[in-house]
């Protein structure tokens, strides 16, 4: 089922910067999105009376309602569509997400921010396609990199870190940034997945050894689990000790 988004905005060129990025992102079924558009609030709430719509890119600063406001009307909406904020002024990124906004994108808008933002929309469609659900539905992980898409099997992955806004997906060959959540991934998969620690998930099938105190500047309790498949050592939580203590013993029976 092909997605269908409608551009918010009342500059045209901006639109039509958007549409040419929407034709240039990557869609399960290898077609098109379906797009519409509208230069304000008034046309977009006609549109939206009209038909459904997945996602809403929406500029912030317009004549009449601006875009906060108009994202705080979509909330009282049936099947409101997701938001995705597109807009040249980053200091409402705060007043965004407290009107639920899947995502924030400031202009000029690069192709990969708005394959991630819709790859974003796509999990929470409950009919999206198999390959852009959310991980509990596949046996893979989607990743973007640099204009190319790639499925990473989960069976090849050792172990998944939060860094900052991504998550590092380590297979034995090499790393991968995804744009997701451990705590998704985790609800996805919880008897595939062990937590290490509150920014760390690794396979439970790789778990090797547990070590105490590996570098010189570690405090005296710390902990590091080695895995199967990877040279370095990962960081044990104390909360998380018994747990990985009990995954251990599991897999030596």
């Amino acid at each position: 089922m092909r997605m269908r988004i409608l551009l918010v905005d009342d500059e045209p060129l901006a639109r039509a910067r958007l549409r040419s990025l929407l034709d240039e992102c990557a869609w399960p079924d290898g077609g098109r999105a379906e797009v519409g558009e509208a230069g304000d609030a008034v046309q977009a709430m006609e549109r939206l009376q009209h038909a459904e719509w997945d996602a809403v890119l929406l500029d912030i600063h317009m004549p009449g309602v601006d875009g906060l406001a108009f994202a705080r009307l979509l909330r009282d909406l049936p099947d409101a569509p997701a938001v995705v904020f597109v807009t040249a002024h980053a200091e409402h990124a705060l007043e965004a997400f407290d009107v639920e906004a899947v995502d924030y994108l400031t202009k000029p808008v690069r192709q990969e921010r708005l394959q991630q933002a819709l790859d974003k929309v796509a999990r929470r469609r409950p009919s999206a396609p198999a390959d852009l659900q959310e991980a509990g539905t596949t046996d893979f992980l989607l990743i973007h990199d640099r204009g190319r898409t790639e499925r990473v099997p989960l069976a090849e992955v050792v172990y998944l870190k939060a860094e900052l806004k991504y998550v590092t997906v380590r297979t034995g060959q090499r790393s991968y940034i995804y744009d997701g959540s451990l705590h998704e991934l985790e609800q996805a998969h919880p008897q595939r997945w062990l937590r290490i620690h509150r920014n760390a998930l690794v396979a439970r099938h790789r778990v090797r050894a547990l070590e105490k105190g590996r570098e010189p500047n570690d405090e005296p309790e710390s902990w590091w689990l080695r895995l199967d498949g990877v040279e370095e050592a990962l960081a044990v939580s104390r909360r998380q000790l018994p747990a990985v203590r009990e995954a251990l013993a599991g897999r030596a029976c």
